[in-house]
């Protein structure tokens, strides 16, 4: 994979760019892939309030961004396009089979259009090679602009949703080796995420283990209640009606009910419109 932005940004396998500026301009080519950038458009993406210099250094950063290519591998930066006109743009040359988070994406619509589908083991092998791109949160060393953030948020949110469709499939495919500590780790990031808590609940309860089920919904009420001041949610309060009876099958209908309910499908669906590569 040449280009990677799903967790540190990597360029052929390493992290040595010059600069912060540089890895945003760069992460920004990225995320408009097959588009130029103007450099009224770049100041907006890099600054919320642009500082006089801004014009300055957006262009010595540029010629700095192609040195840092060029020194990765040589003749990588041709792939930092100048396109000529009423004002200077520039784009990066990338297919998708190059890039990360096009893959991410392709595998984790694939994955959720097989679970929606009914054929659990076949979404969980597509969810399995989406989420194992990742090396980490998306974004932490880029600049809290109103554009960045954005994206930051909306990538970081598909990630645990391709996270929640792999559990989801895990569950209905009977892979719950090690999958109640594989959940566990992802609520510590997403403490609040009440599908999260679900598929912990169900994933304990399908295996026997209604006291395992119980312990984790306690928890979760107890979190919703102290830090949110809500009530349990409506599918773990299922889920500990299942426990209660030790009704694994009954934990199962719940989670097969939630893989296919029909609003969960539209989530992948605006990420190709920016990763509109061939």
């Amino acid at each position: 994979m040449l280009f990677r932005i799903l967790g540190p940004l990597r360029v052929h396998e390493t992290s040595a760019m010059g600069s912060p500026v540089r890895r945003a301009i760069l992460t920004a080519f990225l995320l408009r892939p097959g588009r130029s950038i103007g450099i009224g458009e770049l100041l907006e993406l890099l600054w919320d309030e642009p500082p006089a210099s801004a014009t300055a250094n957006i262009r010595s950063h540029i010629a700095g961004l192609r040195r840092d290519l060029e020194d990765i591998a040589p003749g990588l930066s041709d792939r930092l396009k100048t396109y000529r006109g009423s004002q200077s743009s520039y784009g990066l040359d990338v297919t998708s089979a190059e890039f990360d988070l096009a893959k991410f994406t392709r595998s984790a619509r694939d994955g959720r259009s097989l679970l929606l589908s009914g054929d659990a083991d076949a979404a969980a092998d597509a969810l399995e090679e989406a989420t194992a791109l990742w090396r980490g949160p998306f974004g932490l060393d880029l600049p809290p602009t109103r554009w960045f953030t954005g994206h930051v948020a909306g990538l970081n949110s598909a990630r645990i949703d391709a996270y929640q469709d792999l559990f989801t499939a895990c569950i209905l495919a009977n892979r719950t080796e090690m999958l109640c500590y594989r959940i566990e780790r992802v609520i510590v990031e997403e403490p609040y995420r009440q599908s999260l808590w679900e598929l912990l609940a169900a994933a304990h309860c399908v295996c026997g283990d209604a006291v395992g089920s119980l312990n984790a919904i306690k928890r979760c009420q107890t979190l919703f209640a102290d830090d949110l001041g809500l009530g349990l949610p409506p599918t773990v309060e299922a889920m500990r009606s299942a426990a209660l009876n030790w009704d694994s099958a009954r934990a199962l209908r719940l989670i097969e009910a939630r893989a296919s309910a029909s609003d969960s499908g539209q989530r992948y669906r605006a990420a190709p419109k920016s990763l509109a590569l061939s």
